[in-house]
Parts: C-alpha cells; sequence; structure tokens
C-alpha cells in the first residue's frame, strides 16, 4: 500500500535540492533520494549528495548513466572539456532534457517504494533560463507521468515561486550544512569561483546577508 508520507527526492548535490531533502523530511516525509551520475565533469555532485544524505540520517541511491556522456558531450559543457565554460547563462551549460530522465527514474522510484511525490530543486531564479525548471514543464511531466503508471504520482518543485536567495534562507532555518553541497561546474578541490553555477551561488549567498560558507579559488575582487 503505498504512503502518502513517502516522497523520492531528486538529490543533486548542490543547494537547492538539499534544501528539498530538508523541507521534506521537516514535513514528516520519509525520504527516498535518488542522485545521477550523467556524464558530468563535476561528478563531486554525486559526493555532496551522498554526504547530505547521511545528515539526514537516510542513504542516497547514486544512479549510473555516465553513458549519456556520448549524448551530451557535443551540447554541454557541463559533460565536455572540450566547450568553454561561461560566467554567465549561455546554451552551452544546458543539459539538454536532463529534468525530465532524472524525474522518469524518480517516477519509477516512487512507484517501487510506495511514495506518491516526487521534489525535486527546480527555483525560480533558473525559470528564465532553463526549460525544464518551469511549473509548465513539471505539471505537464506529471500528468505524463500519471498516464504512463495509473498513478496518482504528484511532482513537485517546492521552491518554484522563490529565487535562490530566498531558498538558501530556508535552509538555514533548516539546517541545511551547506557546506557539504557542490554547485561547481568543474571537479577540482573546491569551487572554481568562476562558472556561471559559481557566480549563481555568490550572488545568492551575498543577497542574504549571510557568510558564505564555500571556499573558492578565484575571488570576486
Amino acid at each position: 500500500m503505498r504512503d502518502s508520507k513517502k516522497c523520492v527526492v531528486v538529490l543533486s548535490g548542490g543547494l537547492d535540492s538539499a534544501v528539498v531533502a530538508y523541507w521534506a523530511k521537516a514535513q514528516g516525509y520519509q525520504i527516498y533520494p535518488l542522485t545521477f551520475n550523467y556524464g558530468q565533469i563535476a561528478l563531486k555532485e554525486t559526493l555532496a549528495a551522498q554526504k547530505i544524505a547521511q545528515a539526514l540520517n537516510t542513504t542516497t541511491k547514486v544512479i549510473d548513466l555516465s553513458a549519456l556522456r556520448d549524448i551530451y558531450g557535443g551540447a554541454s559543457s557541463l559533460v565536455s572539456r572540450d566547450i568553454p565554460l561561461t560566467s554567465e547563462f549561455s546554451d552551452s551549460i544546458i543539459v539538454p532534457f536532463r529534468n525530465a530522465i532524472f524525474l522518469s527514474a524518480a517516477v519509477a522510484y516512487a512507484i517501487t517504494v510506495g511514495a506518491d511525490q516526487v521534489f525535486y530543486g527546480a527555483q525560480g531564479s533558473d525559470e528564465a533560463c532553463y526549460a525544464d525548471c518551469r511549473r509548465e514543464f513539471y505539471e505537464a511531466f506529471e500528468k505524463a507521468a500519471q498516464l504512463g503508471t495509473e498513478r496518482k504520482i504528484s511532482i513537485e518543485a517546492p521552491f518554484s515561486n522563490k529565487l535562490k536567495s530566498e531558498v538558501i534562507e530556508e535552509g538555514r532555518k533548516l539546517g541545511v550544512p551547506f557546506e557539504f553541497t557542490w554547485s561547481c561546474y568543474l571537479d577540482g578541490a573546491i569551487h572554481c569561483g568562476k562558472c556561471e553555477a559559481c557566480v549563481n551561488r555568490r550572488k545568492a549567498f551575498t543577497a542574504t546577508g549571510t557568510a558564505d560558507p564555500t571556499k573558492y579559488r578565484t575571488s570576486t575582487e
């Protein structure tokens, strides 16, 4: 029998999904995190996700989809080192239809564990640039999931109406260990400080008016 207080959380290892996981637990859900190796350069994301899950007294399943590198390699700088990374949004940092692939696996996992709810970390600051972070997308995907499974699966991005800085503020209230999270598109010992993800992370922490626990290789000065 399915339990409405079980949920699957797509846990990337970044700020937004970590806050979603902590939020879901605070809402009383038994959480089932799911993390993906899709061939990304920043494989440290998966290590970060495991640390976050451990802090939540659970584990995350790391799904090996690294063969997707062969699909994404010619399109995205997150997968190919041959494509220059940018400090601002550009088409080259999009990983095409990535959230749809992740959510498909999350729906299948939800049915397996008897959960009716899937959460992922799309938030308002991403909506303008990333089509698969928009409410219209995940509501349509929810309908497709229900048709494809004949189950009342719900798919939601709890912070789709909030800016990244607001998500951080929510995370602080929830006690999210931001020092465990990884946003950088590269795989260095610390965040590079120059890629679009690092720039956005810095800006969001600055907007909150609180200290950023992240170590960056490149300063803003």
